[in-house]
């Protein structure tokens, strides 16, 4: 059950039990008054019936019965005892006070008081008291379905807000302007501090990366010409080798430091889909077989799309990489029959699960050998693929082997192209 309508089951439930616990206290208090009230008015007619006999011989007048035969046996009983006493009683006749007390020679001096009217009356206050608790009940009742509404809306918010910054919108904020002071703005309060610090030491950590990976630039310039100079031999060829994934490793940082910056901006332009992938697996050096919709629209017998081609050719590219590196051959790059979706496909083992649930992270390779990589090319094909406006996934073939899904926009926006 969703938040407010707990909170107006709730608030329903307080309303009827605090109308019920009303009724039931005005009830009592009211029927104990009507009884006592007869009560005393029993007695008081009681004991002037029983001067009146005591100086006449008789009750003529007095509103006492001598005798009376439906006294309640109970109250008889009490008189026989030489005691007086009162009784309420609800027979056939209805509700009724009686008052009795011995007289002499064994009589029974007895009082009685009809009380219809008085539990009629009380009746009605019954009525008319469950009557206000509904009315109370439909009128608080919209109140509590508005104000839990507003929580809950408050809370959504809060939720949605907390969902963006997870996914990485740092700037969400659920809190814009002024907000009341209770615990939900305390908690939005609290969301928001934590992202704006999140954001601080994020983009503290991209300034050091980006920082490093340009002071490391000019130094790793040289340290590549010392190396061509080398005397041909294996040490030189080890030390070029190392200084080339070095070099590699300072461009991806590179450009993993403007991905974060969102310094990039894509270069849009209609261009056919399978020259791309074959530049980009050419540029591999590795083996990868190319499968494409044999209906093909563009001039050149292919899908075209409207795409960054440099951008796209370097995510095809790292997957098919990552796919040799981590999997097993053969690696398959097919384009769906929709012209827009690339899928990328090994044999090996599959992605981690690590990856697969919270995407891929710099430096892990999910692998525990080491020279396999630095854990940045899929980085790079995730952040390039959201500059062109396309979407990467990561899956695991239910036969064996990763799979990397790349979802091309049906098209730019208007303006989008340039050049």
């Amino acid at each position: 059950m969703a938040l407010r309508w707990r909170i107006t089951a709730l608030v329903a439930a307080a309303t009827c039990a605090v109308a019920a616990a009303v009724g039931v206290l005005v009830h009592h208090a009211s029927r104990d008054r009507e009884l006592s009230q007869a009560r005393d008015t029993a007695r008081t007619t009681l004991d002037r019936a029983a001067l009146i006999y005591a100086r006449t011989g008789g009750v003529q007048g007095s509103g006492a019965v001598m005798d009376a035969p439906r006294v309640p046996d109970g109250l008889q009983r009490l008189v026989r005892r030489g005691h007086q006493g009162t009784e309420f009683t609800t027979g056939a006749d209805g509700p009724a006070m009686w008052a009795a007390r011995p007289a002499p020679d064994g009589h029974v001096l007895s009082v009685h008081i009809d009380m219809n009217t008085p539990m009629r009356d009380i009746g009605a206050l019954d009525t008319n008291i469950i009557l206000a608790g509904l009315v109370t009940t439909a009128v608080v009742l919209p109140l509590g379905v508005v104000t839990a509404e507003r929580m809950s809306r408050r809370l959504r918010t809060a939720a949605a807000t907390a969902r963006r910054i997870a996914a990485g919108d740092l700037d969400a904020r659920i809190s814009a302007g002024p907000r009341p002071h209770d615990e939900i703005a305390e908690i939005s309060g609290a969301v928001d501090s934590m992202a704006a610090a999140l954001q601080e030491r994020l983009r503290g950590e991209q300034r050091f990366t980006a920082d490093v990976a340009h002071e490391l630039r000019t130094p790793l310039m040289g340290l590549v010409t010392a190396a061509e100079l080398l005397p041909p031999g294996e040490a030189a060829g080890y030390v070029q080798d190392r200084v080339r994934v070095l070099s590699t490793l300072v461009e991806d940082l590179l450009e993993i430091s403007r991905l974060d910056a969102g310094a990039e901006e894509p270069d849009l332009s209609p261009c056919p889909l399978r020259p791309l992938l074959e530049e980009a697996i050419a540029r591999t050096g590795l083996s990868a077989r190319l499968r494409t919709p044999e209906d093909g629209t563009g001039p050149e017998g292919g899908t075209r799309v409207c795409t960054d081609p440099r951008r796209l050719e370097r995510i095809v590219a790292n997957l098919v990489v990552n796919a040799h590196r981590h999997g097993k051959e053969p690696v398959e790059v097919t384009v769906a029959a929709d012209g827009r979706t690339v899928t990328v496909r090994d044999h090996g083992s599959g992605y981690p699960d690590d990856l697969l649930e919270n995407g891929p992270q710099r430096f892990r390779t999910g692998v525990r050998e080491r020279g396999r990589g630095h854990g940045l090319g899929l980085t790079i094909a995730a952040g390039q693929a959201r500059v062109i406006g396309a979407a990467l996934e990561f899956g695991n073939a239910p036969d064996g082997g990763a799979v990397a899904t790349l979802r091309l926009p049906e098209g730019p926006a208007r303006g989008a192209i340039h050049g």
